[in-house]
């Protein structure tokens, strides 16, 4: 299945060294662990009646910051069942490190629009938050058609992206990067990203068919980081379950039409025709 680890040119090693920082960084300083729990247990509420119906199969992860960092990230629902579980990752020392702190997961250094996998090696492709670090469009489409590829036919494809339809996303991808970074409102790089309409047709185009598609995460996300910060200081667990219970609260406004204008992120499904 891997045609060996993916020789990174060198118009990418920089990114690749810049993700190997954030991780060390991130792994010995812990931050936001209360905000990240959170994204955990949302994103595992989307996946998982997904993955209930993709009845098991070889899953790739093409994301293993939160598995190698901050805690146990999506592993354990997709290693659930018995389902094997391939991570790749950008960073090789991100890749190394989710190996080593969760049991069983089998992590690659890789490039998601030039994966290192045969054609046809998994039945699902789980990517969560990946293809909104790249710097186009283009490249989401070519991470896409990359992804297409390693599914078998039948296979699904789970994602979520940051959803530029909502406001504050919007502002904040208008914003310099040299601002968002000098300023701390965002703790690494956010590439760019698109609106529901926008990415039906980038995953049509690949060649998906797309089963179903939502938005999701509709606290306001900067206070609520910050709130999180405070609780994780205070160590009092009933003030953390009363906060996360208070956040998925908000995840009703996911009922209403206006669903895309409050979701930091589109939820997507799709199958390789």
């Amino acid at each position: 299945m891997l045609r060996g680890l993916l020789a990174i040119d060198k118009s990418e090693t920089k990114s690749a060294a810049y993700w190997d920082t954030v991780a060390r960084r991130w792994a010995s300083q812990r931050p936001q662990q209360l905000w990240r729990h959170f994204c955990d247990l949302l994103n595992g509420r989307v996946f998982a009646p997904w993955l209930d119906e993709c009845n098991g199969g070889l899953i790739l992860k093409t994301d293993l910051f939160d598995e190698a960092t901050s805690g146990e990230g999506l592993y354990p629902l997709l290693s659930a069942d018995g389902r094997s579980v391939v991570g790749m990752d950008l960073s090789v020392a991100t890749a190394v490190r989710a190996g080593y702190r969760q049991a069983g997961l089998a992590g690659v250094g890789g490039d998601v629009r030039g994966l290192p996998f045969a054609d046809g090696s998994f039945d699902v492709v789980v990517s969560n938050s990946t293809l909104d670090h790249m710097d186009s469009l283009d490249d989401v489409a070519a991470a896409l058609r990359e992804l297409y590829r390693v599914l078998k036919p039948g296979g699904r494809l789970l994602l979520t992206l940051d959803n530029l339809a909502n406001p504050v996303v919007a502002l904040r991808n208008s914003l310099p990067e040299r601002f968002l970074a000098g300023s701390g409102l965002v703790p690494y790089y956010v590439g760019a990203t698109c609106g529901p309409g926008r990415l039906a047709s980038l995953v049509n185009g690949a060649g998906f068919q797309i089963r179903e598609m939502d938005a999701i995460m509709h606290c306001p996300r900067a206070p609520a980081v910050l709130v999180c910060a405070v609780v994780d200081r205070l160590k009092s667990e009933r003030l953390r379950s009363f906060l996360i219970r208070s956040l998925f609260f908000c995840e009703r406004l996911g009922r209403l039409p206006t669903r895309y204008l409050t979701g930091y992120f589109i939820a997507l499904e799709a199958k390789r025709a």
